[in-house]
């Protein structure tokens, strides 16, 4: 009902014109104008009206108006075929049906929605407030438990580096010592031919004098010393000792200077909190890695699969078409490109919007309401291959030109970063046709799969290279073909390997744990994880998903 202000007084406006409404029609409920009256009976000539004064008006129901006969208005139901009825249909279509009042079936609904009403208000909501306080509980009890934690870490750590200023400290004073040792006698040394140099020049002047004289008598007297100058005085015997260090990042630091010797040590795996992890071995934990979900897709061959939250996953092939599957198998959503190549890679934002790279238009582009859009373009001549989303927001992108791979390093359109050489200026990755597939650890490390080395590279903020994985320590029968890559919340590092159908896992430093190599894996290339912690393994050939539950 359209209404107008004016003044402070709300004028009713009728409905079918904007002049102020003086008539009502109760069968109707219709606001009307005087002049607006004759067309709405007009309208609705085969039906009753009840036109009264607007301050008369009865509030009542308006049955909707039939959809087979014009005009008509349906005021009953009928039972048997479970629809709204007018008085000819009634008279003809669903004549001897039964048929209820409309007002009775109207009033029945009203009382099961405000009884639903007063469920939701009464009950429901108050469960889910109820629920929501217990979670507030929970969050603060978690905050204020982290917090303490926290202090606790931060107290030890001021422990820890006293311990280490001690240590170090130590050293020193042992350093300043053992300088003093070695510096008296080479002192003495000194100061003993410091002494002697006068005495010698002492010598040579008395000497030119008697070279002077005639006296027989003062030639014939002279005594030479020329012997026992001419053995100069040894040297005194010094010994610098050395200073012994050994570095393992994150193994073991040690320091060893004569007798005293120094060590911190770290275990090589940091466990999980949970009892399992803390009572089994990482190879025992992996024997029990299993299949829970098989799911078939229609990607030929497979190359790429980005998880989005729990049970779905986006994946792509050499077609334009990229395809959002759930556990179950079904196609939620397919999007197809626009451009004229396939996309090389998928990934997904930290917002969940799937992005792709595009080889032929030189971008990458991120899908928004089924539409795609230019997000980054690559610079001139650098071709686009594989995407990482990072924890922090950031886009990483694997370009590629004339056999050289880089890492670039996004923040929105924004390039913060280029990893090619390492702290040497040395180039890092190997030149070749393959690409980079890459994954940012919670430490901040981008761990990359080069296809072309045939390793896995640890390579820290900064771009110092830490470690690199060339797949010996497994003991498979082929060497490595390290294909897409992940990291968990444990920060270890699962990479796929074509040759050896198997994933190897490493820790945070590189250092080799174990292989999944029980699940049936067939030329595993495409992987990712999702929020709960599950692998989905794309199968090259035959274009299938394998969830599996590694780790609990």
């Amino acid at each position: 009902m359209a209404t107008s202000t004016s003044w402070a007084q709300e004028v009713i406006t009728c409905d079918l014109c904007p002049k102020p409404t003086q008539q009502f029609c109760n069968n109707c409920q219709v606001s009307l104008c005087v002049d607006c009256v004759s067309k709405h009976v007009d309208k609705f000539k085969s039906q009753t009206h009840d036109i009264v004064h607007f301050t008369n008006r009865k509030i009542q129901p308006v049955f909707p108006e039939c959809e087979v006969h014009p005009n008509q208005r349906c005021e009953a139901y009928c039972q048997q075929c479970h629809v709204q009825v007018c008085l000819k249909c009634i008279l003809s279509s669903h004549s001897g049906h039964k048929i209820v009042e409309m007002q009775e079936i109207f009033n029945e609904r009203k009382r099961e929605i405000e009884k639903e009403n007063q469920e939701i208000e009464s009950i429901i909501i108050p469960k889910y407030k109820k629920k929501m306080d217990n979670i507030a509980g929970k969050i603060s009890t978690s905050r204020a438990k982290f917090d303490k934690l926290e202090k606790e870490a931060e107290k030890h750590r001021k422990l820890w580096h006293q311990e280490v200023d001690n240590i170090f400290n130590k050293v020193s004073s042992l350093i300043k010592s053992m300088r003093e040792n070695n510096n008296t006698p080479l002192q003495s040394h000194q100061s003993k031919l410091k002494n002697l140099i006068p005495d010698m020049m002492q010598i040579v002047e008395q000497n030119k004098e008697i070279l002077k004289t005639n006296k027989v008598s003062d030639v014939n007297n002279y005594k030479s010393k020329l012997t026992e100058y001419r053995d100069i005085p040894a040297d005194a015997d010094v010994k610098i000792p050395s200073l012994n260090t050994k570095t393992v990042q994150g193994r073991e630091l040690s320091i060893e200077l004569e007798e005293f010797k120094a060590t911190l040590t770290q275990s090589a795996y940091i466990s999980s909190p949970t009892d399992e992890v803390s009572h089994l071995s990482m190879r025992e934990l992996l024997d029990k890695a299993r299949v829970i979900a098989t799911i078939p897709t229609e990607v030929k061959p497979l190359r790429s699969v980005a998880c989005v939250g729990i049970d779905e996953a986006w994946v792509c092939g050499s077609d334009k078409v990229m395809r959002l599957v759930d556990i179950h198998g079904s196609l939620q959503e397919s999007v197809t490109t626009s451009d004229q190549c396939y996309p090389d890679d998928i990934s997904v934002t930290k917002q969940g919007e799937l992005i792709y790279s595009d080889y032929g238009s030189k971008t990458v582009n991120i899908v928004r309401r089924g539409r795609s859009e230019t997000l980054i373009t690559t610079p001139q001549g650098w071709t686009p291959w594989e995407l990482c989303c990072t924890k922090s927001g950031d886009i990483l992108v694997n370009v590629y030109k004339n056999k050289q791979n880089k890492i670039l390093r996004y923040q929105g359109k924004i390039l913060k970063q280029e990893i090619y050489r390492d702290e040497h200026r040395n180039v890092i990755f190997e030149e070749g046709y393959f690409t980079l597939f890459m994954a940012e650890n919670n430490n901040g490390d981008i761990c990359v799969s080069d296809r072309n080395a045939g390793i896995v590279i640890l390579v820290d903020k900064t771009g110092r290279v830490r470690f690199r994985y060339d797949g010996t320590p497994a003991r498979r029968e082929q060497p490595i073909d390290p294909g897409q890559i992940v990291t968990d919340s444990m920060s270890q590092i699962i990479v796929t390997d074509v040759n050896n159908n198997c994933l190897h896992i490493l820790d945070q430093d590189g250092q080799f744990l174990g292989c999944v190599d029980n699940c049936g894996l067939d030329k595993p290339i495409g992987l990712s994880m999702d929020s709960e912690g599950r692998l989905w393994v794309g199968l090259k050939n035959s274009g299938e998903i394998k969830v599996i539950q590694y780790i609990k």
